[in-house]
């Protein structure tokens, strides 16, 4: 008889992520869990103490996969925009992973304020920095516009209220990014 597989708290982890991201996080639950990892739910219920655990182990596997999927690539020529259209891709490729991300209670009762002081913002905030060639305390501050536009058009697309089409979303994303140069140039004139 072959030996059993010992199921670990990352593999139940990563189960639950692949759950969601191929049927959406209100299909979790330990027997979905269990079908991915062919086992039986006694280990993925071992592995941690509630379902509530696990989503939130799923919430992290996830938020890493999706501060990765929308970092601009070094060949990028504006990383700023880059970054947008990653992210509003992300909503369009990822529907049930953004859903989870953003339109869960995990997400309702955070500010949107409230993630100018995540931790992992940082790295998006170089980036930021970088594009708009500013100090990173005014990305920071410009955060918030770019974010507000780019999290719209991936709500939109995620929830099939809107036709994915590049272009357009570039359109509207550059826009917003040279309307913000021109204020921020306007402000240092003036």
């Amino acid at each position: 008889m072959p030996p059993k597989v010992k199921v670990t708290k990352k593999m139940v982890a990563d189960a639950s992520f692949e759950v969601i991201r191929a049927s959406g996080h209100e299909n979790l639950n330990a027997r979905t869990i269990a079908e991915y990892l062919g086992c039986s739910t006694q280990p993925v219920l071992y592995s941690y103490r509630t379902m509530d655990e696990i989503r939130e182990a799923a919430y992290e596997t996830a938020d890493q996969y999706h501060t990765a999927f929308i970092m601009p690539k070094e060949t990028d020529t504006d990383p700023m925009l880059a970054l947008g259209l990653n992210y509003v891709r992300f909503g369009y490729e990822e529907k049930n992973l953004f859903r989870f991300l953003f339109q869960t209670d995990k997400f309702g009762g955070m500010n949107v304020e409230a993630l100018l002081d995540d931790p992992n913002l940082s790295a998006i905030i170089e980036v930021m920095a970088k594009g708009l060639a500013c100090e990173p305390g005014i990305a920071r501050e410009m955060f918030l516009t770019f974010f507000c536009v780019a999290h719209g058009l991936a709500s939109l697309l995620a929830n099939n209220s809107m036709e994915y089409d590049e272009g357009q979303c570039k359109k509207m994303l550059e826009e917003v990014f040279f309307g913000m140069l021109a204020t921020r140039k306007g402000k240092e004139n003036a």
